[in-house]
Formats: structure tokens, C-alpha cells, sequence
């Protein structure tokens, strides 16, 4: 026995100068355990505590109850304790007190025996009393016999059970108490002996489940507190809810959004608030995503989804989005995504001519871009329709958002509404995996052209009209409208005011289509542009084609007769396919026979052949009369419009559709 004390007192001189070392240097990578003890459990503690020290961060208290929750909340608000260890009614008293985990150092049957043994060795047929928190041990009693001990037991649940259970025994002819510290220490005062009951083993056993848990406390800690700093900086709002409806996180996004009162009662505010969706997603056992809500007189982007942990429901989790913010960030990805091909390269200054049509489609063109006012443009293919939206667009306020072109005949019908619609995955045979969004969702914030609308089916004229009215397309397969805000220019070479009358273009679409209408001119109605026109595009592709200053003069030239009496039916279009053929084989050509040219230029056949042929002008050397079928203007004709023009040669022969040399010509004849 006097071994036994001797080589105790050594360890635990060797555990106390360990054990205070590693509270002078703590690493606060590893986890706290609080080792609470107002009596002998703490010599135990302090013994098993340096093998530890790797582990775990010790901190010793030497409180009980009451005085040490308060000693032990400084820790655990410091975030260095995750584990209490502690014994007996001390530690069940922190257990319903304090946030974090307690361990119990906890007695088992062979601790009870090895107790009985040492005082039944070392005071021989004494009494002895035991003392056991909580409920006395029944097995125990019915072994009493078997064990020849007079043993009388006793259970406390706190300090104040310790002393009377103490007394009673005494009372009794217990000579040795055998219990915890505080009835080791009670049996001292009265005069008898004692034996510890907390053995090492159950010491070491309680410190083994206190790292672990300690060690696991940290890491849900650590996620926790990581995830809440998160969370905490994150724009939208977020707030957990147990399943009972109470607030168990919110972050102050969420707060904000909501416009709550941080000085009044927050969880209340917020229950109010968000309260009706939490309900339906209880009630009906679905999530609510993407709805918007009015709440607090702001726009929000709601989501309520359960949390289900290991297939049960355990809570609920709301986000809130500002809807306005949504749509800015929609607004950078469509623009930050858009491809290269949805950008609109010309201007309104890119029409070359000066022309009184010409001008007056510019006027109307910049009226229109002013506002968001549907433009439907006219003319005939190839007078520049295309380039008249493009340059809306860019005069706009949607420059810089996308501009989409669609042409309504280049598709067949089934394939026209999934182009501009869109469609979900699975919406037809074939259909794109993961869906696929229209031209008018491409188009938002900017504008969508659709050419040739006269030659739109039937069947998507209802469909276009409803995109016009509510401002919202639906995609195939689907069963949810996605707003757009889209600009739409239209343009056709039919007449659509005819098409209605046949029954073929509906009346109601027109009329939305047709709320400013630009009819384009021909190319033979501003024939004094078509020289600077020409000119205009063959400097542009001078490069291409290796044209010097002088080929691009002498192809000028050659061409000249056509730019005064060409009747231009295929209008700019024809022009620059003209131009790019003179391009190639004029450059290096001025001396070819005019048989070989004829064969490559039959333009010049088509001129209608006048007088001057009878006097020996050469087809490609004089004024002609119109392709296009009419009558070439007389002597009679020519007067007639320099009257009603007041000798104005240039109104004069625009009004007759030819150039100022025939008009001179007619006039010598």
C-alpha cells in the first residue's frame, strides 16, 4: 500500500508540471476539453492528462455547479472549450446547463468490487457504506451474501444527498465510506475511513470519449462556423428553420431584403414574414422555388426547400433573391455570353446617298430608334433591310444588348417555332438534351429581326402575336411563360394589307406589326445614289479583289451606263454582285472584245434599246430604256416633268426615273 501512495504521488507530480505546460502553450488547432472537479477526481485527471496533450487542450476547473458554469461559460464563449468531463451530480448539473457535450466519468461494476476489495483488505470486517449517484446498485445488494460484507448502500443527486447519505451510514455502523470525493471528504470530517470509488481505468476511459467527441465537436464547429461566415457574406438571404417553425440561423442579407427591425424581435419578424411559404411546403411536402414575391414593398425571388437528414424532414431552409439584382446579373451573363454573331455592325449613317427617299428613310429611322415602337420595314429584296434594323438598334438605347436576325422562310414550320420559342428537354423527338432557349430569350434586352414576315405560317402568327402583347414566350413543352423585353423590327418585300385581305396574314398581327412602318426605295428610284453607292462598295472591297485606282476608275466607267439606266431588280444586292463580277474581269480586261463582255454582262442586253442605237451609240455607251417592262419616257413626257418640277432637270428626272444625261438627251432629240 505505502508503494502504491509513493508511486501515485510521484505521477501525479510528473501529470501536474505536464499538465500546466500545455495550458501555457496552447495550440489552438486542437480541441478543449474542460476537466471539472471540486474534489479527488482532479489528482485522476491530472494523471491521465499529459498522454493527451497532443490530442487535446486541458483546462482545469475546480468549481462545481453553479459557480462552474459560470467559470466554464468564458470558455465555451471563447470557442476553446468543445467537451466538458466531469462526475457524479456535479456533472449532470452541468450537463442540463451548458451548450456543449459532458462527458461522465462513469463507475462501472468492476470499479465497485476493486473499491469493496481495498477496504474490505485494508479494515477488515468494518461496515462499509457505499455511496452511488443517482440509483443504488440492486445487483450488488444481491450478492451482499455471497461477498460476506456488511454493505449498506446509498444514492445521491447532489452535494447536499452526499452529506446526509454520509451521515446515515455513519449512523449505521458503516466504519468505511466508499463513494466519490465529496463522501471520501464528508467521511473524513466524521471521524471515519474511505475509499475512492472513480478507479483510473474509468478515468482514461471518460478522457478517451472526451477527445474523440472533442475532436469531432471541433470539426462540426469549424464547418459550422465556416459555413455561417459563408453564408453571413453571400447577397441573398438565407434562414434555417427546425421543423416546429423556429429560427435556427439567418443571415443579415436576409434581414436586409426583408427590412426587418434589428432592434425588435427577430424571429418573430421573420416567422411573419416567410411563415406562409413555410406552411405550403409543409402542407403540400414541396419545395418553392422561384417564385416572386412582393414582401416588405420589394420584388423578391423566394425558395423554400425541406431539409431532409437520413430520409426524415428535420427543418426547412428559405432564400430571398432582390429580383432587380437578378435581373442585372442575367443582364451581364446575356451580354458576357453573347455570341459574336448577335452583334449588329452597321449604322444609320452606313446608307450611302443622298437621295430625297433616302433621307426620309433615315428620318424615320431615328424617330423610330428613339423609342421601343415596333418597325415594320418594306421594300423589295436587296434594298438594304437588314442594314435600316441594324441601324435602329445601334441608335437605340438597346445598343450593346444582343441583336438577333431570323429569317421566317429559311425554315419549315416545326422547326420556326422551336428556333423562336425555344423547347424543353424531351418537348419532341430529337429535341436538344437540357432544353434549349428561343431567339426572342437570346434577343432579351435587345432586339430580334424577323425578315420576310410575310412568310410566316399561319399556325405562329397567334403565337407571335401573343409574344407582342404580353411581352412573354412560352417554350415548347413547357407550362411556364419566361418574360422577355425585346424590340421588334420586322421587315417584308410582300404587301402584308393585301395578305390580310386574302385571308393569309392575320389582321390583328398586322396592325401590331404596323405601328411605324419604313418603306425602303428601290434602287431605280434614287438612281443619283447608285454612283456613289457603287463607288462606296467597290472602295470597301478594293482589297479583296487587287483593284488599283485605276481598275476601280475604269470598272467605274465601264459601269456608268448601267448606274443611269439600269432598272436594278435585284436592287443593292444586284449592285454589289455586279460590282464584284466587274471586279474580276475588268481589272486586267480593258482591252476584251465587247462580244466576250456581253457574254459576262448580259445587264447591258436588258437595257431597252432607244434612238440613240439608230445612230450608232454602243450598247454599253448609251442611255437605254427600263427592264422592268415600261415605257420609255418621251420628248413629251420630259417636258411634262420639267413644267410640274419648275425646270428643276434633277426633280425632273427623278420623278421620271432616269438620269439627268437621258433627261439632257431627250431634250436635244
Amino acid at each position: 500500500m505505502k508503494r502504491f501512495v509513493e508511486r501515485f504521488s510521484h505521477e501525479r507530480s510528473v501529470a501536474v508540471s505536464t499538465f500546466t505546460s500545455s495550458l501555457a502553450n496552447p495550440n489552438s488547432g486542437r480541441p478543449g476539453v474542460a476537466l471539472v472537479s471540486i474534489s479527488r477526481l482532479q489528482s485522476l485527471c491530472e494523471t491521465v492528462a499529459p498522454r493527451y496533450t497532443g490530442q487535446a487542450r486541458f483546462f482545469s476547473v475546480r468549481e462545481g455547479y453553479g459557480a462552474a458554469v459560470t467559470a466554464l461559460q468564458a470558455y465555451v464563449d471563447a470557442g476553446s472549450v468543445d467537451v466538458v468531463l466531469a462526475a457524479g451530480s456535479n456533472g449532470a448539473y452541468l450537463r442540463d446547463n451548458l451548450s456543449v457535450p459532458v462527458v461522465m466519468v462513469k463507475v462501472n461494476g468492476f470499479d465497485v468490487l476493486s473499491a469493496i476489495t481495498r477496504a474490505t483488505t485494508t479494515w477488515p470486517g468494518a461496515k462499509i457504506g457505499l455511496v452511488l449517484h443517482e440509483t443504488i446498485s440492486h445487483e450488488l445488494a444481491d450478492l451482499s451474501a455471497w461477498l460476506t460484507v456488511g454493505l449498506k448502500q446509498r444514492a445521491y443527486r447532489s452535494i447536499d444527498e452526499v452529506r446526509l447519505a454520509v451521515a446515515g451510514l455513519a449512523a449505521e455502523g458503516c466504519k468505511v465510506i466508499i463513494g466519490p470525493g465529496m463522501a471520501c471528504d464528508f467521511a473524513q470530517q466524521a471521524g471515519l475511513e474511505s475509499v475512492f470509488l472513480y478507479s483510473l481505468g474509468a478515468v482514461e476511459e471518460a478522457f478517451e470519449r472526451s477527445v474523440e467527441l472533442a475532436r469531432v465537436s471541433r470539426q462540426k464547429e469549424s464547418k459550422r462556423v465556416r459555413l455561417n461566415t459563408i453564408v453571413a457574406h453571400l447577397r441573398d438571404g438565407v434562414a434555417a428553420f427546425d421543423d416546429a417553425g423556429q429560427v435556427e440561423a439567418v443571415n443579415p442579407a436576409m434581414l436586409d431584403l426583408l427590412g426587418l427591425d434589428r432592434e425588435q424581435d427577430v424571429p418573430a419578424q421573420l416567422t411573419r414574414a416567410v411563415g406562409p411559404l413555410l406552411r405550403e411546403t409543409l402542407e403540400h411536402d414541396m419545395p418553392v422555388e422561384e417564385r416572386i414575391e412582393q414582401i416588405g414593398g420589394r420584388a423578391l425571388i423566394v425558395n423554400c426547400v425541406p431539409i431532409v437528414e437520413q430520409g426524415v424532414r428535420s427543418g426547412s431552409v428559405v432564400t430571398v433573391q432582390d429580383a432587380l439584382v437578378a435581373q442585372r446579373i442575367d443582364r451581364s451573363l446575356r451580354t458576357s455570353q453573347r455570341p459574336k454573331h448577335l452583334v449588329a455592325r452597321h449604322h444609320l449613317d452606313d446608307l450611302v446617298g443622298h437621295s430625297m427617299a433616302l433621307e426620309r428613310v433615315r428620318r424615320l429611322a431615328r424617330a423610330g430608334a428613339a423609342h421601343d415602337a415596333t418597325v415594320l420595314l418594306s421594300g423589295e429584296s436587296g434594298t438594304g433591310k437588314e442594314l435600316v434594323a441594324q441601324g435602329i438598334h445601334n441608335a437605340s438605347r438597346r445598343r450593346g444588348n444582343p441583336f438577333v436576325a431570323f429569317n421566317c422562310a429559311a425554315l419549315p414550320e416545326g422547326l420556326i417555332e422551336s428556333e423562336l420559342f425555344g423547347h424543353e428537354e424531351g418537348a419532341f423527338t430529337g429535341a436538344r438534351r437540357g432544353g434549349k432557349p428561343g431567339l426572342f430569350e437570346i434577343a432579351h434586352t435587345g432586339t430580334i429581326f424577323l425578315d420576310e414576315i410575310g412568310e410566316m405560317p399561319a399556325a405562329l402568327q397567334s403565337r407571335l402575336l401573343r409574344v407582342l402583347q404580353e411581352r412573354e414566350v412560352m417554350k415548347l413543352g413547357s407550362g411556364r411563360a419566361t418574360p422577355v423585353d425585346v424590340r421588334v423590327i420586322a421587315a417584308t418585300h410582300r404587301d402584308l394589307h393585301a395578305l390580310v385581305e386574302q385571308g393569309v396574314f392575320r389582321a390583328d398581327l398586322y396592325f401590331r406589326l404596323n405601328l411605324l412602318q419604313i418603306e425602303l426605295p428601290p434602287l431605280r428610284e434614287r438612281r443619283g445614289d447608285v454612283a456613289q453607292l457603287a463607288r462606296h462598295l467597290l472602295n470597301r472591297s478594293a482589297l479583296q479583289y487587287g483593284l488599283s485606282g485605276a481598275a476601280l476608275e475604269r470598272v467605274l466607267a465601264f459601269l456608268t451606263p448601267l448606274f443611269e439606266h439600269y432598272a436594278w431588280p435585284g436592287n443593292v444586292r444586284e449592285l454589289e454582285n455586279l460590282l464584284a463580277r466587274a471586279a474580276i474581269y475588268l481589272s486586267d480586261s480593258a482591252g476584251e472584245g465587247w462580244q466576250d463582255l456581253q457574254a459576262v454582262f448580259p445587264e447591258f442586253g436588258r437595257m431597252r434599246q432607244t434612238a440613240a442605237d439608230v445612230h450608232g451609240v454602243t450598247p454599253h455607251a448609251h442611255a437605254a430604256g427600263d427592264a422592268s417592262g415600261r415605257r420609255s419616257p418621251t420628248r413629251e413626257d420630259v417636258a411634262r416633268a420639267l413644267k410640274q418640277a419648275g425646270g428643276n432637270r434633277a426633280a425632273a428626272s427623278r420623278a421620271l426615273g432616269i438620269g439627268r444625261t437621258t433627261l439632257w438627251r431627250l431634250m436635244r432629240d
